[in-house]
């Protein structure tokens, strides 16, 4: 049996909310297995629906680009050591150039990307060009990742948030584009940035992910409630399944803007599209938060100072 470790009672805790004790009941019942010891909480209903996303901790920029008259776009995510870099107006330029050669780019990955020559000066590499700019700023940076996205059949609107925290394109299908279509497109994607879907609708849920739910969930209603019939915990649990749904698929979520407070993402758009007599699909949307899922080392200032003085 795997040793339950402080460290690993403390990455439970963060991920799920739970009690320290629950979580090192957990990790023991599950043999130090993580992902097992999330599910077996939430059977016993002691912790959140959703794990919390990977803490967000390296800084940098996101930024997008959008070319074509609307009908291509990139998004693209550049990290930095420190905030103060991210904010340097150096740092903020080459970002934008890296966007530029993104939405431009024919690599289908960010080792080929990497390794196509640098637009501004084809004699060197796009890695190397980020190595001269760490040479120039002296803090280490990182191309992580861009998503180009087109639309041949409408328009791609984007939104940066926070200077650049978080960018979000949204993929429009329309045959109406007028200012009204456009602020909707804007709209939508600030609902993107400010409520981080996972989906843009229940079609793309994966349906493995919905039977492991339902399983993970008639386990806890039945412990909730065990002398209930099997329509009863069957009902309380695409109660639940919905309500998750709603949370995580972008036109299913309550529209931030709705006056009345439930009118979902869905109907705003089909309210606009009926106004501007217009047929118009969300099809899509990318979202990047910078430094999503990655930790920052944790830097203890006094005690750097302490051993550069010893």
């Amino acid at each position: 049996m795997a040793a339950v470790t402080a460290a690993m009672v403390k990455e439970l805790r963060e991920m799920t909310g739970a009690g320290m004790m629950d979580c090192k009941k957990a990790l023991s019942s599950t043999d130090g297995d993580m992902e097992k010891a999330v599910d077996f909480l939430r059977e016993k209903g002691l912790a959140t629906a959703q794990k919390k996303a990977g803490r967000i901790a390296a800084e940098g920029i996101v930024t997008t680009c959008v070319v074509d008259g609307g009908k291509k776009a990139v998004v693209v995510e550049v990290n930095a050591e420190t905030d103060f870099v991210a904010k340097n107006e150096k740092f903020r330029t080459f970002v934008d150039q890296v966007a530029q050669q993104a939405v431009a780019t024919t690599a289908a990955d960010i080792d080929a990307f990497m390794a196509e020559p640098w637009a501004l000066d084809t004699s060197v590499t796009v890695k190397e060009a980020l190595a001269a700019q760490i040479a120039v700023i002296g803090e280490n940076m990182n191309i992580r990742r861009f998503k180009q996205v087109k639309e041949d059949n409408g328009f791609i609107a984007s939104y940066i948030h926070a200077g650049g925290k978080i960018g979000v394109l949204i993929d429009v299908e329309t045959d109406v584009i007028n200012a009204d279509v456009e602020e909707m497109a804007k709209n939508v994607a600030m609902q993107a940035a400010a409520l981080k879907p996972l989906y843009t609708n229940r079609d793309e849920v994966d349906a493995e992910y919905i039977e492991k739910e339902k399983e993970i969930l008639a386990v806890a209603a039945r412990n909730e409630k065990p002398d209930a019939n099997d329509k009863i915990i069957d009902g309380m649990v695409m109660g639940r399944i919905n309500k998750e749904l709603k949370e995580i698929c972008l036109m299913d979520q309550v529209y931030v803007k709705a006056e009345d407070g439930k009118q979902t993402v869905a109907k705003y758009v089909e309210q606009v599209a009926k106004a501007s007599g217009a047929k118009i699909k969300i099809k899509a949307f990318v979202r990047f938060e910078t430094g999503e899922g990655l930790e920052k080392k944790n830097e203890d200032f006094a005690a750097e100072v302490a051993a550069q003085i010893k």
